[in-house]
């Protein structure tokens, strides 16, 4: 399973907005605008293969990496593809607007460097901006600006759209980002709540061509975009078992069902559990189970 939306998954995700072609006619990359009320309430707490700026009018918490904010007024949130979040709307009032694009969208004949390096989508660095009345007026107005010119016929309205990006950029650029990003009051529970989420959503392996992709206790940590440390401590802290542990419980319980259910061979089942060859697969089995996977599979009637 992939760890990132792809942007073909938000259209899949939110099937009432269109997608426009822009891969093909802006040039390089995508990109497209919205507004919030297309938004759902409660989003999928994951990383995503694109950027995203959101004026965000409506209360809910915004969960980002190990911390969360509560939003309780007019704010720019700034996403990359690196970082995981999920939005929770406290009420279905949610207005304002957002725009998805690609790096090579907004970087087509400019010269900005690495937008993950940039103040506002550095990694660690703090996403979200509260805006007074004047700000939340002129980044609207961007907003309004781009919704007009993405269904204009007008033959250069990408390169005004990303004139309009930019421009939203530096507004952004001379405010203060938010500085009351929270841990959460129990941290260890909301990382190993995040960590069994993930670990969960690998499974099941439904075809022999499948195969796992997170495997080790690292993966899981850059996935979650914490130090593995921390992840250890945080799983043992909370569940008693170490993160190897957890890794290996799910995967023999997998494999289990995979033997006692499909007449896949033990090499597909190995491989499908990413194990490189069979012989690790038994041996890794064997010491979980004390029984070998041809004896599991031949309890079986």
């Amino acid at each position: 399973m992939e760890s990132k939306e792809t942007i073909q998954g938000f259209y899949l995700r939110n099937a009432s907005v269109e997608r426009l072609e822009t891969d093909k006619t802006a040039g390089v990359g995508h990109f497209n605008v919205f507004t919030r009320e297309s938004c759902s309430l409660l989003t999928p707490y994951s990383r995503r293969d694109y950027y995203k700026i959101s004026l965000i009018i409506g209360k809910g918490k915004l969960h980002y990496a190990d911390k969360w904010i509560y939003v309780d007024r007019p704010a720019l949130l700034f996403s990359n593809p690196v970082v995981p979040y999920s939005w929770e709307a406290d009420d279905e009032n949610q207005t304002g607007w957002f725009c998805l694009f690609t790096d090579q969208f907004l970087q087509n004949g400019t010269r900005l460097g690495n937008l993950q390096d940039s103040q506002l989508f550095k990694i660690g660095g703090t996403p979200i901006f509260f805006v007074d009345k004047d700000q939340q007026k002129t980044i609207s107005d961007l907003f309004i600006k781009m919704m007009s010119e993405i269904e204009s016929e007008y033959m250069h309205k990408y390169d005004m759209l990303r004139t309009c990006l930019h421009l939203l950029i530096h507004e952004t650029m001379k405010m203060h980002p938010a500085e009351n990003f929270e841990p959460y009051q129990n941290a260890s529970h909301r990382v190993a709540s995040l960590f069994m989420e993930l670990l969960e959503r690998q499974f099941p392996i439904d075809s022999p061509e499948a195969y796992l992709k997170l495997k080790t206790p690292n993966d899981y940590a850059q996935s979650l975009s914490i130090h593995v440390n921390s992840l250890n401590r945080s799983v043992k802290e909370m569940t008693g078992k170490t993160t190897s542990q957890q890794i290996a419980s799910r995967i023999t319980q997998e494999a289990s069902a995979l033997l006692k259910h499909t007449d896949w061979n033990i090499s597909e089942i190995a491989y499908g559990l990413g194990f490189e060859e069979p012989a690790y697969f038994t041996n890794f089995f064997k010491k979980q189970t004390g029984l070998s996977p041809n004896a599991v599979r031949t309890t079986v009637v």
